[in-house]
């Protein structure tokens, strides 16, 4: 394979994700509305939209920038505000579903990836009470904000309660 044709998979990867910096999108997320039908690929139809988390360019994603460490692992990341728009996209479609689940994965963000997997574990039956259940709920609300993941949790912690899958003291 070539550089050049390595190089327009990657930046069709990242289009096809609509990676949005967090300082661009932070006022267009609040203000531009996307659609569908007219906006979607977000990277061919709203290109000006695409930047990295950390405000590169679409065109500054190369393989040659991988080599030579000027692309790191953080410019290819994605924002919250990426997925809002994508929810947008999703909501446009009527898919509101699929667009509630852009916006808690939105949430998520801001939660360390090792406490992800924490929670995670928690949640499978029988491995928390229903204390600690809504002990990580209001961890995710009050220190990540993280409002429709915590009701997940709280809910999950009363359908545990009602099927006995809750861990046994």
């Amino acid at each position: 394979m070539n550089q050049q044709l390595i190089e327009q998979i990657v930046k069709e990867v990242m289009s096809s994700m609509g990676t949005v910096s967090e300082e661009t999108s932070k006022t267009d997320s609040m203000t531009v509305k996307v659609d569908a039908q007219k906006d979607y690929p977000l990277g061919e139809k709203r290109p000006e939209l695409i930047k990295t988390p950390t405000n590169k360019d679409l065109d500054q994603i190369t393989l040659q920038g991988v080599i030579d460490g000027s692309v790191t692992s953080e410019d290819v990341r994605i924002a919250p505000e990426t997925l809002e728009l994508q929810a947008q996209v999703a909501e446009s479609m009527g898919r509101k579903p699929l667009a509630q689940n852009f916006r808690r994965a939105a949430e998520l963000i801001a939660v360390p990836d090792e406490r992800i997997l924490e929670i995670y574990n928690a949640l499978r039956p029988y491995r928390s009470t229903k204390e600690e259940l809504l002990a990580i709920a209001e961890e995710l609300e009050g220190k990540f904000n993280a409002k429709m993941n915590a009701k997940l949790v709280r809910e999950a912690a009363d359908v545990y309660e009602k099927r006995d899958r809750l861990k046994k003291d």
